[in-house]
């Protein structure tokens, strides 16, 4: 008569099988994390943009903001607003002059005057503005030089203040500080 041996497999271990388990959920974690850095970092990175030469003038007759901006990303991008001191401009009370490619701009933006900013089109240190009626497009590398007529909530009384401008795109908002300036000749 022979004899039957049973085989006993246990299979594996609970130590083991715990250990598989928590592997492969930090796995699917890291790979989850990967994935929404990569997506968050690829929108933002391609944009970047810088705000230069900003000031703020104000006198009896009004306060005119000036600056320049300059599409520094690897994409075209869509300004959506312009704003003084966290106070949104009309798209009527904006200029912007598109600096042609590779060409320098000397000296700083003067027009502190608010009278000088009238119609659909300004003639400022030989350079024709256009009066913005939507939202501007900047190519990727492109340049405008901007004027704010008459930001509503800059009197007087703000010069020697700090207040912020800021131009808002698809996906972010620019900031820079600057102080408000007298305006006045004399």
């Amino acid at each position: 008569m022979k004899k039957v041996i049973k085989n006993k497999s246990r299979g594996l271990g609970e130590v083991v099988s715990t250990l598989i388990l928590l592997v492969v959920a930090v796995l699917l974690t890291t790979v989850v994390a990967y994935y929404a850095t990569n997506v968050t970092m690829t929108r933002t990175e391609m944009e970047e943009v810088r705000l230069t030469d900003d000031h703020v003038w104000v006198n009896s007759s009004g306060a005119v903001g000036a600056f320049k901006l300059q599409n520094l990303g690897g994409r075209d991008l869509l300004i959506d607003k312009f704003s003084v001191r966290g106070v949104d401009s009309e798209w009527a009370d904006i200029y912007y002059y598109r600096v042609p490619s590779g060409t320098v701009i000397e000296g700083s933006l003067n027009i502190t005057s608010y009278a000088s900013l009238t119609g659909s089109s300004v003639l400022i240190d030989s350079r024709n503005y256009t009066q913005a009626d939507a939202d501007i497009p900047l190519i990727s590398g492109g340049e405008l030089l901007v004027y704010v007529k008459g930001p509503d909530n800059i009197q007087q009384d703000d010069i020697g203040t700090t207040v912020s401008i800021s131009v808002t795109t698809n996906n972010a908002q620019y900031i820079n500080e600057c102080n408000v300036e007298s305006a006045t000749d004399q």
